[in-house]
């Protein structure tokens, strides 16, 4: 009878053990995802010229960060009306900050020299930033008001010359 116990004792021990493994796991498997009305993340990159930003450098202006990759063609579709659209705003306290998750130095190199963005570049091959905000498909950017909360989320390309894209940042 004593050897029951135990065995039941055991038991019961395995069985807490296995529902604290499962716990872990699932806890540890829910994913950030950032919408629209949410503190935005926090993050630290060196831009192309070698200067070390985070969001808080944009205190007082609205920061528009898009994540691409130069092997994204809808990011390549974009980028021509991103860079406009960085011009039309930068007077209106807008800033564009673009951020590759390009693990290849040489292609995103290319890829910036071949089209020029005016605006911010910066590269984070490990694509820290991205997941943070639960970013995992690019082209996706983030419309951060001048309090640190996203106010838009954009998932996918996007015509940033359209008028309304315009007068909604600007309304900001």
């Amino acid at each position: 009878m004593r050897a029951s116990k135990l065995d039941k004792g055991l038991l019961a021990g395995v069985f807490v053990m296995f529902g604290l493994m499962a716990w872990m796991i699932v806890s540890t498997l829910h994913e950030t995802v950032v919408h629209a009305g949410d503190k935005a993340p926090d993050f630290s990159i060196a831009t192309d010229q070698g200067r070390r930003i985070t969001p808080t450098d944009f205190g007082g202006r609205i920061l528009v960060l898009n994540f691409w990759a130069s092997w994204c063609a809808p990011c390549v579709e974009e980028l021509p009306s991103l860079s406009e659209f960085q011009k039309q705003t930068a007077g209106s306290g807008v800033v564009v900050v673009g951020v590759s998750i390009d693990r290849n130095q040489k292609l995103y190199n290319d890829f910036v020299r071949r089209f020029h963005p005016s605006f911010q570049t910066a590269r984070d091959p490990n694509a820290d930033i991205s997941s943070s905000y639960g970013t995992f498909k690019v082209p996706e950017t983030y419309i951060i008001d001048r309090t640190g909360r996203v106010v838009q989320k954009v998932i996918g390309a996007k015509n940033w010359m359209d008028p309304d894209a315009l007068a909604a940042v600007k309304a900001l």
